[in-house]
């Protein structure tokens, strides 16, 4: 049976970074925020999207990402229907996802929202990437070319490291990348001693 590490942090701490080098390792990685936007592509999703958020946040037939994202960032109840949508829908992806890799002793699932979405409950490990708040602000505004405002109004939208941490069997700190990957590194042996044990 293929175990399961949730990956997870808060916006710019480098979950993606991480995500590579457990690829790198040959550790299959699920990437949440892609299983979203491939499955924001079906038809069954889309009318449901229009359905709850009207034609506004739509160019003609073609999702207006920019816009539906203005309208889910600043309002904790429309990110909840959005989330209603697309989370059953990425579950599924990822349940498809697995069944092609089941020769696999475990593989990732990469989200920004593993616990808020609640999905860390169906993780084997879990573990959380953190960076100083700076410099994860920073990464955030040259990555999205952003404003400061915009990344704190995110980050606000998000669980904050303490109450990730509490919940997590593994930290990663992201402030330095040759560390990361040596962490990487120590996870790894400690979960394969453990694959061994059980």
């Amino acid at each position: 049976m293929t175990k399961v590490i949730g990956l997870t942090g808060g916006i710019g701490s480098g979950k993606t970074t991480v995500a590579n080098y457990f690829e790198e390792m040959d550790v299959p990685v699920y990437i949440a925020d892609d299983g979203a936007k491939r499955v924001m592509q079906s038809k069954n999703i889309l009318a449901e999207v229009k359905s709850a958020f009207g034609g506004n946040v739509f160019d003609g037939e073609v999702l207006d990402r920019a816009k539906l994202a203005q309208v889910v960032f600043n309002d904790k109840e429309q990110l909840a229907k959005l989330n209603s949508i697309v989370h059953p829908a990425v579950k599924l992806d990822f349940e498809e996802w697995v069944k092609g890799h089941k020769n696999y002793e475990y593989v990732i699932y990469e989200a920004a929202i593993l616990f808020e979405s609640g999905r860390y409950k169906e993780c084997d490990v879990i573990i959380t990437v953190t960076a100083p708040e700076e410099v994860r602000i920073d990464r955030v505004i040259k990555r999205d070319k952003t404003t400061r405002e915009q990344v704190l109004s995110r980050m606000k939208m998000q669980w904050d490291d303490e109450k990730r941490i509490s919940k997590s069997n593994f930290v990663i700190n992201n402030n330095n990348l040759k560390n990361a990957r040596e962490e990487v590194v120590k996870i790894l042996k400690i979960l394969n001693i453990k694959q061994k044990q059980s």
